[in-house]
């Protein structure tokens, strides 16, 4: 039996893949092949992105067709989103043929399905965060990516590239964070860079003050034992406190870090007896204010480990309040 010729060839013979029926004939025909053929599967992601190199051979209602039909294809996990790599190609971008294709391909997918499907797909071949190179260097930010993409009616695919630009953002101050704790340097020119950087790339305070957290508990290898290791954090806490200081001039801050030590001291056996220490030394470190751990304790707690944290929270509240009332009763006393 002759070999058939491949999808390309005939593609590029006949100018266009989608020439003989609609474009939305073709999922049909392929998953049909690929349930009885299921050998063929390789070899329909294999072609597909030689066929996306030759863009440039396509008239655009022919590339459109084809964007629409790989689309469908990405929708129906046909193919995988790994043969977006051919979009990459320097003369195809540099034309403008890769965001235009892009967006008709996207539009089609997230038609058959949702931004969830495409989102998974992306994050599954690592093509969640290289959406930026549909474009020229000269044009690769996320600004311009948002615009483009929010013109051409595609708000949500916006979206989650700017929210993925964050997190790779806040994954790389993280990094850096801990290199330069890691070095000893200066809190001062510690505190100076990271603020530079939360200007740079939009991240708030609160933020940050969950990346300052998570970087500083894991700078140390935690002793095992359970009656050791709250001494340990102490000493760490209070060497660490001016750091932690700096990104909690907000009250809402403070609120998220108390919930990152609570959730934090749940999530991490040995420190489930820790954490009213910890609140205490950040408080007496000037860290946290009472009127944020009153709230805390009121009403802004979360459900992990609610109960111990508030039993183990009692006395302690219970003293702030007082304070608080010994505090107002000396000042109408004044008044």
């Amino acid at each position: 039996m002759p070999l058939a010729p491949s999808l390309t060839t005939v593609a590029m013979q006949r100018r266009s893949l989608t020439s003989w029926w609609p474009a939305e004939c073709w999922p049909q025909v392929f998953n049909k092949l690929i349930r009885r053929y299921k050998y063929l599967e390789k070899g329909l992601e294999d072609e597909i992105k030689k066929l996306l190199l030759f863009l440039k051979g396509f008239s655009e209602s022919e590339r459109n067709k084809l964007a629409m039909l790989t689309g469908i294809l990405l929708a129906n996990g046909n193919i995988s989103a790994s043969i977006l790599s051919s979009l990459f190609n320097e003369n195809l971008v540099k034309e403008g043929v890769s965001a235009a294709f892009a967006v008709k391909l996207f539009k089609s997918w997230i038609h058959e399905k949702d931004i969830n499907s495409v989102a998974g797909s992306l994050r599954k071949v690592g093509m969640d965060n290289r959406l930026m190179e549909l474009f020229p260097a000269n044009k690769r930010s996320c600004e311009h990516f948002s615009r483009y993409f929010t013109d051409a009616g595609l708000k949500e695919l916006s979206d989650f590239a700017r929210n993925q630009q964050s997190i790779g953002a806040r994954k790389e101050l993280q990094k850096e964070l801990q290199e330069q704790m890691s070095r000893g340097d200066p809190f001062k020119d510690i505190i100076v860079y990271v603020k530079e950087e939360m200007k740079k790339t939009g991240i708030s305070e609160q933020t940050m003050i969950g990346i300052v957290w998570s970087s500083v508990m894991s700078s140390v290898e935690w002793n095992k034992k359970e009656e050791l290791v709250t001494e340990q954090a102490i000493k760490l806490l209070k060497q660490y406190s001016p750091l932690l200081k700096a990104f909690t001039s907000q009250g809402l801050s403070e609120i998220t870090l108390l919930l990152k030590i609570q959730e934090y001291c749940y999530d991490n056996i040995h420190f489930m007896n820790s954490f009213q220490k910890i609140v205490v030394l950040l408080y007496k470190a000037d860290v946290l204010s009472e009127e944020a751990i009153l709230k805390w304790y009121t009403d802004a707690h979360v459900a992990k480990g609610k109960s111990v944290f508030l039993e183990q929270m009692k006395k302690f509240v219970e003293w702030l309040k007082n304070a608080e009332e010994e505090s107002e009763s000396e000042q109408e006393d004044e008044d």
